[in-house]
């Protein structure tokens, strides 16, 4: 028996064949309105409420306790979560984004490499912070503040003469992301000169005097009077401060870094503090983590050390909930994320 088609029919494959983008676009439409599952861990009540309430329709936000994060990762398109770990995404196939709740991602990245799955971090968002830190570290070292503060008593410095000024002096700041940039910021407003080590090829801000790339870094140390560390680790900055980059480092130099200890060595750092090659150095970040307590390193008055906390304030918080109100809005409609990882360069 010969079928025919329904008139119904009939009208379908008139429309399809005479307007071909009217389902193209009803279908791209079904697409995007679909529900988006993502999953999100670590926030307080108040930021998970305020991510809801401007979350667009088409996404679904749920948060889990921990005994249940397997069960609802199975069918989950993203995960926002402060510390991730392989077993969290093993297996599920539909994950399409991970949102971290930090800067740093050298123990996760490469896990995401052969993936279509989009990384993103706070990279630039605790940049404020993490700057104002790293200023004050230097301050506390050139001021005699870790001299006057433990000492609680009206007493000044045992050498007035080596309080420093900034005014005039030069600074190194070995990475020019979003922290180094907002670092730059501030010794140019102290009257520093600013010399910048950086492999990018964009045009750096005005208030920077000079850009090298990394394989240049060496020639550029000998002019620092503070070397500011900012860079993420990676394969290729693992251990790019070490005794020969302390000693290209002109005598009575200050040491700041506010990224990862793994990229500096300790050994070296010891060395050049006791040889008086530096005048101080200030840390937030070593390795290991934490410092043990008796590590040689304590043992030196003029080595400022603060426990990983530089990217903490009173505003750090807001510029986070912020970041993620966007990507979730961004990944409900299907546009770009902010702060995506370069999966290959590791930040």
């Amino acid at each position: 028996m010969k079928f025919l088609p329904s008139t119904r029919s009939k009208v379908l494959v008139l429309i399809i064949a005479v307007f071909p983008g009217l389902i193209t676009n009803s279908l791209a439409s079904a697409q995007t309105s679909a529900k988006k599952k993502i999953v999100i861990l670590g926030l307080p009540d108040s930021a998970i409420a305020d991510l809801k309430n401007s979350a667009p329709a088409n996404v679904q936000i749920v948060t889990p306790s921990l005994n249940q994060v397997p069960a609802e990762m199975t069918d989950a398109d993203a995960l926002i979560t402060p510390a991730l770990t392989r077993d969290m995404v093993r297996g599920v196939t539909q994950l399409k984004w991970v949102q971290i709740l930090n800067a740093g991602v050298e123990d996760i990245a490469p896990a995401f490499k052969n993936t279509d799955i989009t990384l993103t971090n706070l990279k630039v968002v605790l940049g404020p912070e993490v700057a104002d830190h790293a200023m004050a570290l230097l301050l506390s070292l050139t001021r005699g503040l870790y001299q006057t503060i433990p000492a609680r008593k009206w007493e000044q410095p045992r050498n007035l003469a080596q309080l420093t000024e900034l005014n005039g002096k030069t600074a190194v700041i070995v990475g020019v992301g979003g922290v180094g940039t907002q670092i730059a910021q501030r010794a140019n407003a102290f009257g520093m000169t600013i010399i910048g080590v950086d492999p990018k090829d964009t045009p750096p801000p005005s208030f920077i005097k000079q850009m090298v790339k990394p394989n240049q870094m060496d020639t550029v140390l000998p002019q620092a009077d503070v070397v500011f560390v900012t860079v993420p680790e990676t394969p290729a900055t693992k251990g790019l401060i070490g005794a020969s980059q302390f000693h290209e480092m002109k005598q009575g130099a200050y040491f700041i870094v506010v990224s990862r200890g793994a990229v500096y060595s300790m050994d070296a750092l010891v060395e050049a503090m006791s040889s008086r090659h530096l005048a101080g150095a200030g840390l937030d970040v070593a390795n290991p983590e934490p410092l043990p307590a008796n590590h040689p390193i304590w043992k030196f008055e003029n080595v400022v050390i603060t426990p990983h906390i530089a990217g903490a304030s009173d505003a750090s918080m807001t510029r986070v909930i912020e970041l993620l109100k966007e990507n979730i809005r961004r990944f409900g409609a299907g546009e770009l994320l902010l702060n995506v990882v370069d999966k290959e360069k590791g930040y």
